[in-house]
């Protein structure tokens, strides 16, 4: 059966009609800051639906309660129990009442609980009573939040659940949600979906009006009429209304809301005596008398002195530690020992860090060496420095602490390059060979060893020449140093002590 309610003026002289039926199939949103016409709209909404469908209205304020003076709603009040609202849900189901649901006088969380309670009974109904029910939810935002706010994780995910299942799976059971939020930005995303049919009122922040205007299909630039809508204006689209977005002005009401717009009137004229009627108690007021803990006894002189004057107890004992006290020095000892052992492996090189970090740990256990693992970071800096071979004179000089400080800018894969020819260097040896620096790198390429060297110098970290003989010179000019002339092209020294060895 199809029947239009009619809901205003579409335009001069021609009524806003809106297909009942098909509002029941597809669902409502309405947006508008807070003066724009909301609730208006869902008051004259549920008025002219009234004869034709069961209703239940989901009320933050309290304001459609004087629904069940003209139209036999029943006011449920929400200060019940968790289970008491899910079995009256059943049965408004079974006997197809018309409710108000008012949570009035409960804070956010309990109204989000509340809610999910009473949706969540009507949504569990026995499949012989899916009657058809417009449910109306004012103030959406409230119970289908679009990100966490002051209420707990459990309240916002039961009232978020009842939200989604009656807009993405309430039509099959005969629920049809009409939601009304202040902002569509507030709202959770996966509830304002499934809406089909739009009524969008004023609103003024860009990212409301950007998401209005594509929800009806206009053009971003469109989007500035938001602003200009007066109250009780709005524009409609969906096929429960219109195929083209339509400004509609909502009609009059029958019944009014018990909370009204505020309205300016004069003060009351100021008299002699208004300082005692502030000041003063009215004769209704019981006065509670105000008890006070008495203030403690003061302590005799004699006693403080004796306090003070007493001998000061003999310090406990340190106790024992739970824990073996870790010798520092033993414990750096076995990770350099380690350290050495892994460097001493000839393919260790072309193993990737992750590899070499597993070997190391199971190196630590079977020496022993106490104390927390040490980290993969800390191991890559590790494995850098000792690649580098420094002795312990030049580990304490002051030129190896600045080398340090300079490769910390550098990528964790190319410290360990940048202190071998910073080692050279400082040492006065010659420059490392191609080879040696691929070897460093865990590359096999010479090549890729030219480019790192040619990194460094971009970096400003040192300075590559060439002498007279053909062979490379690195100079630092942060360590006021250089390398001994090197041959670029001759084979790895590592490698042929390996080879002789073999």
């Amino acid at each position: 059966m199809k029947v239009d309610i009619d809901m205003g003026a579409a335009a001069p002289g021609k009524p806003a009609m809106l297909d009942l039926e098909e509002l029941l199939a597809t669902r409502l949103l309405v947006q508008g800051n807070s003066g724009s016409g909301k609730s208006h709209l869902l008051r004259r909404l549920l008025e002219q639906s009234a004869p034709w469908v069961q209703q239940c209205v989901i009320d933050p304020e309290g304001d459609f309660v004087t629904l069940a003076d003209k139209f036999g709603h029943i006011v449920v009040d929400a200060q019940r129990t968790e289970n008491e609202l899910t079995r009256i849900a059943g049965r408004i189901r079974q006997h197809r009442v018309s409710v108000v649901l008012n949570l009035e006088g409960l804070d956010v969380e309990q109204q989000m609980r509340a809610a999910a309670a009473f949706l969540g009974g009507m949504f569990d109904a026995e499949r012989e009573y899916w009657y058809p029910v417009l449910v109306v939810v004012d103030e959406a935002q409230l119970f289908a939040p679009a990100v966490a706010g002051e209420v707990s994780d459990e309240a916002r995910k039961v009232s978020l659940g009842a939200m989604t299942n009656l807009m993405c799976r309430g039509r099959k059971r005969g629920l049809a949600g009409v939601i009304a939020t202040q902002r569509l930005a507030k709202l959770a995303k996966n509830v304002a979906a499934e809406a089909s049919n739009f009524l969008m009122g004023r609103t003024f922040l860009d990212i409301d009006m950007a998401r209005a205007a594509d929800l009806l299909g206009m053009d971003r630039r469109q989007a500035e009429m938001f602003r200009d809508l007066a109250r009780g204006h709005f524009v409609a689209l969906g096929p429960a209304i219109s195929r083209r977005p339509l400004p509609v002005t909502i009609g009059a009401v029958e019944t009014s809301a018990r909370s009204v717009s505020p309205k300016l009137m004069p003060l009351p004229e100021t008299t002699e005596d208004t300082r005692d009627l502030i000041f003063t108690p009215g004769p209704e007021e019981t006065r509670q008398p105000v008890r006070r803990a008495p203030p403690p006894a003061p302590t005799p002189t004699a006693d403080i002195i004796a306090q003070l004057s007493r001998p000061q107890p003999a310090p406990e004992p340190p106790a024992e530690p739970v824990f073996a006290i870790i010798d520092e020095a033993e414990r750096a000892a076995g990770i350099d020992a380690v350290m050495h052992e892994i460097l001493e492996d000839p393919d260790a090189a072309f193993r990737t860090d992750a590899v070499l970090y597993q070997d190391f740990l199971v190196r630590c256990r079977i020496r022993r060496v106490a104390g927390e693992p040490v980290q993969l970071s800390a191991f890559r800096r590790k494995l850098a420095v000792a690649r580098a071979g420094v002795d312990r004179e030049t580990a304490g000089g002051e030129n190896w602490a600045t080398a340090l400080s300079l490769s910390e800018s550098l990528p964790e894969d190319l410290q360990g390059v940048f202190l071998v020819v910073a080692q050279a260097a400082i040492s006065s040896a010659p420059c490392p060979s191609d080879a040696t620096l691929a070897r460093t790198y865990g590359s096999h390429s010479p090549r890729r060893a030219r480019r790192l060297l040619t990194y460094f110098e971009e970096r400003n970290l040192l300075v590559v020449r060439t002498d007279f003989h053909g062979k490379r010179v690195l100079a630092f000019p942060d360590l006021g140093c250089e390398t001994a002339p090197g041959d670029p092209n001759a084979p790895d020294d590592a490698a042929s002590a390996r080879d002789a060895a073999e």
